[in-house]
């Protein structure tokens, strides 16, 4: 919005000046000369004229500030009414340079707030939905039980046990489910902080695998850690030790009785690198691009109490510690999920 404000003031303070300097040589000439002669105002009148011209180169330059000033404001208030486009940032020297870069590293800045704050809303919107979603079946299901025991519609002492066992599956899923999307949704939205430190990488691998030993010998698997005992790494190790974990119930659960579960740990001066290997069922080609998504699930009739959220738990910790993970697979004879950490 254009403003004749600080043009006026200009304009009446250099007004004031210029009459006070006119007077002022007047008074001069005529003291220095005793009267006032056509000479004598020659004098005056390249002195008008030089003020003439001082006022207007001024004015001139100091339009031109202005005008920059008032043009940053017009784009400030585009900016208020949400205009997403704005003219391209003007490089220029000076103080009004200054202030051109400093508004627009100012506009990035904003930008970037209204785009995460954007994200975040979105991210908390598919939450909630998500679990929303997920807490239907198991919520029916109980509800299904409860009816059944409360109305003793259920006679039978083994078919009790079995509802009773079934209610706790239900509720053990459900359990887990919501604390892996708190934990989740507290990664993704920053609100974790990991802090890493160097640590010794076998005994926190021989803590994972503590974490899922009694799964193991329920299904008589073998599981095994290939780590040189020397072997270092900067992570936080209680997350990654959950990030194991994971991989390795993942590993259990797609893998059948008798089966062989092993880590093995690749050490460079380059990078850390884990593996999880396991012989189970495998993962077709199509479907390796979807594994790291939020309850998606590749053989439900596997494991039809899987929550489908360990996986992508697993990706968010690893990679807010700096690392990355891929999986490599064959249907139908392994698997093996692979987390790198460059040194």
């Amino acid at each position: 919005m254009k403003s004749n404000y600080e043009r006026n003031r200009f304009k009446i303070k250099y007004l004031i000046a210029s009459i006070v300097l006119l007077i002022g040589s007047i008074v001069f000439t005529w003291v220095q000369h005793g009267e006032l002669t056509w000479e004598n105002c020659d004098i005056i009148l390249l002195f008008v004229l030089f003020l003439v011209v001082i006022y207007f180169v001024t004015y001139k330059s100091l339009n031109q500030v202005y005008s920059e000033v008032e043009n940053i404001s017009e784009m400030m208030t585009e900016m208020m009414e949400g205009k997403d486009e704005l003219t391209e940032e003007q490089y220029m020297e000076g103080a009004v340079g200054v202030l051109y870069s400093n508004f627009y590293k100012l506009i990035g800045i904003l930008k970037e707030s209204q785009n995460r704050e954007k994200n975040e809303k979105i991210f908390l919107r598919d939450i909630i939905s998500d679990i929303s979603h997920q807490l239907k079946t198991p919520l029916a299901s109980l509800n299904v039980f409860v009816d059944l025991l409360l109305e003793d519609k259920v006679q039978d002492e083994v078919q009790r046990k079995k509802i009773l066992r079934e209610a706790e599956n239900q509720l053990t899923r459900m359990e887990w489910m919501v604390l892996s999307m708190l934990k989740l949704a507290r990664i993704e939205a920053g609100a974790i902080q990991f802090e890493k430190k160097k640590v010794p990488l076998q005994p926190l691998l021989m803590q994972a695998v503590e974490g899922v030993q009694f799964l193991v010998k329920n299904r008589e698997q073998s599981l095994q850690v290939i780590c040189d005992e020397n072997v270092e790494m900067l992570c936080d190790g209680d997350w990654l030790t959950e990030a194991i974990i994971n991989l390795l119930k993942n590993a259990s659960d797609y893998s059948g009785e008798g089966k062989r579960i092993w880590i093995e740990v690749e050490d460079s001066n380059v990078y850390t690198r884990i593996y999880v290997k396991d012989e189970g069922v495998g993962i077709s080609e199509q479907e390796i691009p979807n594994i790291f998504k939020r309850f998606y699930r590749v053989h439900q009739e596997v494991n039809p109490n899987s929550v489908g959220i360990g996986l992508s738990l697993t990706k968010s910790i690893i990679e807010g510690m700096g690392g990355s993970i891929r999986v490599r697979s064959q249907e139908g004879e392994y698997t093996w999920f692979i987390i790198t950490f460059v040194r």
